[in-house]
């Protein structure tokens, strides 16, 4: 396995801290039968090649290697190859939720990027860090800022493409033995518009031949939510499943195809989970409870999945999030208020100051929310300069306390704040 790997003249191609001469070694560590060792060179690989959600030019290199180890039963952790997999061909996926990958925008995006990254210098190297210098960021420096969307466009293209060619090798394991080997596959599908039809296909298979085995609702769901983002509705039946995770996919599926045409069960489906009424998915959930989208933040999903039913339902949708707002913190929150304030204000955010007499009830009511609650201002227990600078965005205060004196609110108004 991984004839070739030496091969390539890795110290020529750059990631996220310089030359990309560690990255055979590496991928190798991914074999070995240490879980130590492999669990080391897949944290080392998860920050050079998608260092915080971005690709690097060694990164579309690394994948087909990744992709032969798919195809080889010996691999020792195949469902870690295809999560690495995942984050190098889309990032973090809440960038591309509900609608799923926007293959041809990207595409677009890319044009010229090919011969702006042939024109790079070679990335640094040596042992001397404090010499160093990360000569592709300075060369990135020197470009346009339309020149440095379309060469950072291109080097995700490119990488996207690499994992793509994958494709038949990653629906053959929709029918591997282990479950979380099958739930990454077919998170991993998902992605890929282009090949679709082939992949709704196969999802059909896997899930039919689910319901016959002793299949994990995660499992399940992530199918059912694959088939919906590659456009698929999935089959009104499983809104009736015992299973409330399957339930939830189902409606999440049929809301990203059916959009406004959704039908009643869905909406009220999707309704209940982006509102606090059926519960926060656990912190660590029961085994087979768990779905790779979003992190598993079924509320903030089915929030997402507000916008793609349409203004009818705007008034309901509104409530659901305010009622979902009180119980989350940190990133959950941050989702929550993504969909809500647009809502709040559907012609753009209010000029900072406005008083409070000037805002329409719905801007009111969620001005309030955030005043009576401290969850939502939260990360951990720090406040969180994401929430604040989406909240200020929109011309409300963009911190609790002053929120609540904006509102006016007294300090014994209660703190309608509950953790998610």
């Amino acid at each position: 396995m991984l004839d070739g790997l030496d091969d390539i003249d890795w110290a020529r191609l750059g990631h996220a801290y310089g030359a990309a001469d560690d990255v055979p070694g590496q991928l190798r560590a991914l074999l070995s039968p240490a879980s130590a060792t492999r669990d080391e060179a897949l944290g080392d690989l998860y920050t050079n090649v998608f260092h915080q959600g971005n690709r690097f030019e060694a990164s579309a290199y690394a994948v087909p290697f990744l992709l032969e180890m798919l195809g080889d039963p010996v691999t020792p952790d195949p469902a870690a190859v295809l999560g690495l997999l995942s984050a190098l061909a889309v990032g973090y996926d809440e960038g591309v939720l509900p609608e799923g990958f926007p293959v041809a925008e990207y595409r677009r995006a890319a044009e010229g990027g090919r011969a702006l990254l042939a024109a790079k210098s070679p990335p640094w190297t040596g042992t001397d860090e404090t010499q160093k210098e990360y000569v592709e960021y300075l060369y990135v420096e020197s470009l346009s800022e339309a020149d440095q969307g379309r060469l950072w466009a291109y080097v995700a293209l490119a990488t996207y493409d690499a994992v793509r060619a994958g494709v038949p090798t990653i629906r053959a394991l929709l029918g591997h033995a282990d479950p979380d080997v099958r739930l990454f596959a077919a998170y991993l599908l998902a992605w890929f518009p282009e090949e679709a039809d082939d992949s709704v296909s196969a999802l059909a298979r896997a899930v039919d031949t689910a319901t016959g085995v002793a299949a994990t609702p995660g499992e399940v769901a992530t199918v059912l939510v694959s088939t919906g983002l590659l456009g698929a509705a999935p089959d009104v039946r499983w809104l009736t499943d015992a299973r409330p995770l399957v339930r939830w996919a189902a409606a999440v599926g049929r809301a990203r195809v059916l959009g406004a045409a959704a039908d009643p069960a869905t909406v009220a489906e999707v309704l209940g989970w982006a509102s606090a009424a059926s519960g926060e998915a656990p912190a660590e959930p029961l085994e087979g409870e768990w779905v790779p989208f979003l992190g598993g933040d079924l509320g903030g999903y089915a929030a997402l999945a507000l916008r793609q039913l349409g203004p009818q339902h705007a008034d309901r949708a509104f409530d659901a999030l305010l009622e979902r707002l009180p119980t989350v913190s940190g990133e959950r929150s941050l989702t929550a208020l993504g969909v809500a304030l647009p809502l709040a204000f559907p012609d753009g955010p209010a000029t900072a100051g406005t008083p409070v007499d000037a805002l329409t009830p719905r801007q009111r009511r969620l001005a309030e929310a955030l005043g009576r609650s401290t969850a939502p201002w939260l990360l951990g227990d720090q406040q969180f300069g994401n929430v604040s600078e989406l909240v200020g965005g929109y011309g409300l205060p963009g911190a609790r306390d002053e929120m609540r004196a904006y509102l006016a609110l007294e300090e014994d108004g209660g703190d309608d704040s509950r953790h998610g």
